[in-house]
C-alpha cells in the first residue's frame, strides 16, 4: 500500500511539474515587417544539441544525409572554447567568442557582482544584464524584420527592451508534431506579420548522449527522432510555397569519459583562498586575493597528473579565452583542464558517461554544419570553420547590416552562396 502511495505521489509531482511548464507563445503586439523586409529571403536556423560530426552517417539519418547532399556541408563545425551549450549557442547567435559575449561557461563567477551565474537558475538565465553582443533576432527586429524563436539558449532575455516577435520559452512538453505545425503557421501569416528569421533547438541527442554516450542505442534513437522531425519540418515549409534557406548545425559534439575514476579538487587548492565553480571538463579558480595565485599555481603544476594548469594570461591563444580577451573578467585566475577521458568531480555528483566542454580541436567535440535552399550552392563540401562565422552568413542572406564588432567573418567561408547573393 505504501509503495503504491509513493508511486502515485511521484506521478502527481511529475504531472504538476509538466503542467507548470510555460508552453504559451509570447507575441509582441504591433510589430510588422517593413515593406523592404517583406521582400527579403527566409532563414530557418536549426540546432541539434550535441550532434557530433559523425552521427548522421553513423546512424544513417536519411533526411539529413539527403538534405546535405543537395546543399552545402562542412567537414565539421568548430565550437568555441569551452565546448558547452550556453556559451556556444549564444556565440552562434551573436558572432562572438564566449570571452566577448560574457557567457564564458555554463557556471561561472562574476567578481564584480560577487555572484555565481548558473544556466540552471531560470531567473539568472533570462537576466539580460549577464549577456552582451547583439543576437540575430535583435538585429532583425531593429531593422523591422520579424523573428521567431522556438527555444534557443539566450533567446528569453530582453536585449535593450527587444525580444523576438514570436517566442516560446524552453519547455519539454510541446511535441515535435506541434512544433512543426507552429513553424508552418508562422510562414502562413500575412507578409507583414510573417517572420523571416526562425530558429529552433532540439535537445534530444544531447540528453541521450550524456546519459548513455554518443555510441549507444539510445543516441541512435534520438538521432532518428530528430532526423524525422527535420524531414517533417522541411516538408511542412515546402507546403507553404515559401522557399526558405535552412542552416542546420550543432553546438558541440560528445565524448565518452571515465566517470568512475574522476579527479577531485586538487590538494593545492584552498577554498578559503579561492572560489571554485563546479565543472567536469574545466575548473575555474577565482582568487579571493591576488597574492594567492602564484603560490597555488606553482603547487598545482607540481601536483598535476591528469590535467593541465594555466594562468589566465597563459591560456592558449587559439581558444580566445585568455585574460587579455576576457572582456568581462569572468574566467578564473587559474584554469584546470583535464586530459580525456579524465574529468573533474568536486561536488560528489557522479558525472554522466557522455561529456563535452573540452578543447574544440578534439574530434569528439566537432559539430555539424549543413545548409540548403535557394541561397546555397548544391553538392558542395567545404573545410571546417568556426561557429562564430554563422552570424555574418545569416545576416548577409537576410540583407541585415551591422556595425557592432563581431568575431565572425563572412570572408573566411568559401563561396557557398549562389552568385545573386
Amino acid at each position: 500500500m505504501l509503495k503504491r502511495l509513493v508511486i502515485v505521489l511521484v506521478w502527481l509531482s511529475c504531472a504538476m511539474a509538466l503542467h507548470a511548464q510555460d508552453t504559451v507563445q509570447k507575441v509582441v503586439p504591433n510589430r510588422f515587417n517593413s515593406i523592404e523586409q517583406q521582400q527579403k529571403p527566409y532563414v530557418i536556423l536549426i540546432s541539434i544539441d550535441a550532434f557530433r560530426w559523425d552521427l548522421a552517417d553513423k546512424y544513417q539519418a536519411k533526411n539529413l544525409l539527403s538534405l546535405r547532399e543537395g546543399g552545402v556541408q562542412a567537414e565539421y563545425l568548430k565550437p568555441s572554447f569551452p565546448s558547452l551549450t550556453f556559451p556556444n549557442h549564444y556565440g552562434i547567435a551573436t558572432g562572438l567568442y564566449p570571452s566577448h559575449h560574457g557567457i564564458v561557461d555554463n557556471i561561472f563567477y562574476d567578481k564584480q557582482r560577487a555572484i555565481v551565474y548558473k544556466k540552471s537558475d531560470k531567473q539568472m538565465a533570462i537576466d539580460s544584464s549577464w549577456y552582451f553582443g547583439k543576437p540575430l533576432w535583435v538585429l532583425a527586429e531593429q531593422q523591422k524584420m520579424l523573428s521567431a524563436i522556438f527555444y534557443w539558449p539566450g533567446s528569453e532575455i530582453s536585449m535593450n527592451g527587444i525580444r523576438p516577435t514570436y517566442l516560446f520559452n524552453y519547455n519539454e512538453s510541446i511535441p515535435v508534431e506541434r512544433r512543426v505545425a507552429i513553424v508552418k503557421n508562422w510562414l502562413q501569416l500575412p507578409a507583414e506579420k510573417r517572420p523571416h528569421f526562425i530558429a529552433l533547438y532540439f535537445p534530444q541527442v544531447d540528453q541521450a548522449a550524456h546519459k548513455h554516450t554518443a555510441d549507444s542505442e539510445e543516441t541512435r534513437k534520438a538521432v532518428q527522432l530528430v532526423d524525422d522531425a527535420v524531414g517533417r519540418l522541411v516538408a511542412a515549409v515546402k507546403a507553404t510555397g515559401i522557399e526558405a534557406n535552412f542552416i542546420l548545425l550543432s553546438d558541440h559534439g560528445m565524448a565518452a569519459i571515465d566517470n568512475e575514476n574522476t579527479i577531485p579538487l586538487p590538494k593545492a587548492v584552498s577554498l578559503d583562498q579561492f572560489t571554485v565553480t563546479p565543472g567536469n571538463a574545466l575548473l575555474h579558480l577565482y582568487a579571493k586575493d591576488p597574492s594567492f595565485v602564484k603560490p597555488t599555481y606553482r603547487a598545482l603544476k607540481a601536483e598535476a597528473k591528469d590535467y593541465d594548469v594555466y594562468l589566465s594570461k597563459n591560456v592558449p591563444k587559439v581558444w580566445h579565452y585568455n585574460k587579455k580577451e576576457d572582456k568581462y573578467n569572468r574566467t578564473g585566475d587559474i584554469l584546470l583542464v583535464p586530459h580525456l577521458p579524465k574529468v573533474f568531480n568536486i561536488n560528489g555528483v557522479k558525472p554522466d558517461r557522455g561529456q563535452h566542454g573540452f578543447d574544440p580541436a578534439i574530434p569528439d567535440m566537432h559539430a555539424i554544419f549543413y545548409a540548403w535552399g535557394p541561397a546555397f550552392k548544391s553538392g558542395l563540401k567545404i573545410p571546417a570553420f568556426e561557429n562564430v562565422n554563422v552570424y555574418p552568413l545569416i545576416a548577409h542572406i537576410l540583407g541585415l547590416s551591422y556595425t557592432e564588432k563581431i568575431d565572425g567573418k563572412l570572408k573566411v567561408l568559401p563561396p557557398i552562396l549562389k552568385e545573386k547573393q
